[in-house]
């Protein structure tokens, strides 16, 4: 597998900066903030346990403390002096597809696994990945400065995945072994899966833990092509449909809707930032606004 020229590297690099940019004067004007103070997510790492008190976080109660029976605990945090960061980016094969003309939803996730590397390599900050499909496909541990954050981006722009399938219960495990301190975990994916709700939960207790849908408008609503054969890029299964029937096309729609809804939920119940970015139009608008709501958290 070889990278990418050093041509193409400046040029891919100066794409991001340029969305980066763009970012950071959004967030200026319409926050009053800065980019800095979104992305260094809580700055806390763990300290000890006290009593549960009304109003507090119910992320943050320790429940293997709780569970001995002598009432209900949190955990306390104390400011770190710097936080780092882990991209959970999911390449499996479900993200090969995007809009006709456009980019796929891996082409996005990729944007913006590079876009934050660029952001914590300017912010000093330690940002790391783990690419995974039913396996770890790449896992390069935090580092700062802008060294790393080029040599993240040729990694996970020329990465092949060696699998097509899809694991993200197995990728969550993956980064909660890896992970030994109190971090802001980005975990990007299209959610195409099933059984994962048990590792995101246990992701968003002991983290700091952002959620971004990866979407492709043309899964949700399929076209009237008659009778086709649809191939699962995960498994190699070929089947024949009617695409014009209306009970196929209801079908797949409320599939789609129900999996995107799967994932808002489970955020919801946690308390967990959660955002999802289309391949097709802008995504700038829409990670300002998690920003926002993020600062609004912090306040």
């Amino acid at each position: 597998m070889n990278p990418p020229e050093p041509a193409g590297l400046t040029a891919l690099v100066r794409r991001l900066r340029h969305l980066e940019i763009r970012i950071r004067k959004a967030v200026q004007a319409q926050l009053q903030g800065n980019f800095h103070s979104v992305f260094k997510g809580t700055g806390l790492d763990f300290d000890d346990v006290r009593l549960y008190q009304y109003g507090d976080d119910v992320r943050a109660i320790d429940w293997a403390v709780s569970s001995k029976g002598h009432g209900t605990f949190v955990k306390t945090y104390k400011e770190e002096k710097e936080q780092q960061v882990l991209v959970l980016l999911d390449v499996s094969a479900s993200l090969d597809v995007g809009s006709t003309t456009g980019p796929r939803k891996l082409d996005v996730g990729r944007d913006l696994a590079g876009l934050l590397a660029l952001s914590a390599a300017q912010q000093d900050s330690p940002l790391g990945i783990l690419a995974f499909s039913d396996r770890k496909e790449l896992y390069l541990p935090p580092a700062k400065g802008m060294r790393a954050a080029y040599f993240l981006i040729r990694q996970i722009f020329a990465l092949k995945p060696v699998s097509r399938h899809t694991a993200v219960g197995a990728g969550i495990r993956q980064a909660l072994g890896l992970l030994k301190r109190r971090s802001l975990v980005l975990l990007i994916s299209d959610f195409i899966d099933l059984n994962y709700e048990r590792e995101l939960t246990t992701l968003a207790r002991q983290h700091d833990l952002i959620v971004v849908q990866l979407l492709a408008p043309r899964e949700r609503q399929f076209p009237a092509l008659g009778i086709v054969p649809l191939h699962d890029a995960e498994t190699g299964e070929i089947t024949w449909v009617n695409t014009s029937s209306a009970a196929f096309r209801a079908q797949y729609e409320a599939n789609a809707q129900r999996q995107e809804a799967q994932i808002a939920n489970i955020c919801r119940r946690h308390r967990t930032g959660f955002l999802t970015l289309s391949t097709e139009g802008d995504f700038v608008p829409q990670l300002v606004g998690l920003f926002r709501q993020r600062n609004r958290r912090k306040a």
